[in-house]
């Protein structure tokens, strides 16, 4: 599943081809994805787009005719394009503007989402946008917000940090990586960190997810921006899918544990339980 990074990576992409641009046609396919396509996603042609937006790993269009709310799922990916490039097997949403721009989304699973709502019914207002926590990059994610809010939780810390109530956007493969830069076992209980590991781990996961947006994302699963290119932050990854291999910063070995139904990969030495 695209994360927090590859979302926002994609939302850089696609902004130039459509902000501030006029829709022109609106086309989704008779397949549904995470929920049906409504016919009310026609209200957006001939509305402008204003603002193209990040929520967790949602993208949200903003118009001045409703807004879209899009998640990617497990296997979607939006990609810019234009008229010459034919409608592909599992293109299921298109957006086209008035200058020839087009932007698509494929998704081969079909557990993404693309949902309208109307001017007056924001989605920051709804669910799933309004129960989500804090964005990890901004100044209400810090020590003492992440403090007093592991004292209510009483789960693994790797399992906790990636519940998007706690703080949204840190998937599988970044929590993974931002425990081991940090010396947290995973396995540690969330309420028993101290200020000074939250201190720690805030700034880990600001400058594990800030850096992998810098190099586009990670091509685990394929990931593509919207250029179609993949992303390069894998080769930084220092525990995720190295089990059995050399620690980098200790020489002993990678361990691969599950928890919560997904795979964890430690350092049981640089962290001990």
């Amino acid at each position: 599943m695209p994360e927090l990074p590859e979302v926002e990576v994609t939302r850089r992409g696609i902004t130039p081809a459509l902000l501030h641009k006029k829709i022109s046609k609106i086309y989704f396919s008779d397949k549904s994805l995470r929920e049906p396509f409504s016919s009310d996603l026609y209200n957006l042609e001939g509305g402008y787009i204003q603002d193209i937006c990040r929520r967790g790993k949602y993208i949200i269009l903003v118009t001045d005719k409703g807004y879209v709310l899009i998640h990617l799922g497990m296997s979607g990916h939006l990609h810019v394009t234009d008229a010459s490039e034919p409608i592909k097997k599992h293109d299921h949403f298109e957006i086209r503007t008035s200058d020839g721009s087009i932007v698509r989304l494929n998704d081969t699973r079909r557990f993404g989402l693309v949902k309208y709502f109307s001017v007056n019914n924001p989605p920051y207002e709804n669910n799933p946008i309004k129960t989500l926590g804090p964005e990890p990059l901004t100044d209400l994610f810090n020590r003492e917000y992440l403090f007093e809010k592991l004292r209510k939780y009483k789960k693994d810390i790797k399992q906790t940090i990636m519940d998007n109530k706690v703080v949204v956007g840190v998937g599988n493969i970044y929590a993974s990586e931002v425990l081991f830069i940090s010396k947290i076992h995973p396995e540690k209980k969330a309420n028993t960190l101290s200020r000074e590991q939250c201190s720690i781990l805030t700034e880990n996961i600001k400058d594990v997810l800030s850096k992998a947006i810098l190099q586009g994302g990670t091509t685990i699963r394929d990931f593509e921006g919207a250029d179609g290119k993949l992303g390069y932050f894998v080769q930084n990854l220092m525990v995720y899918g190295h089990d059995g291999e050399k620690c980098r910063k200790c020489g002993h070995i990678i361990k691969k544990i599950t928890q919560g139904q997904r795979s964890t990969y430690f350092c049981p030495h640089c962290q001990k339980l």
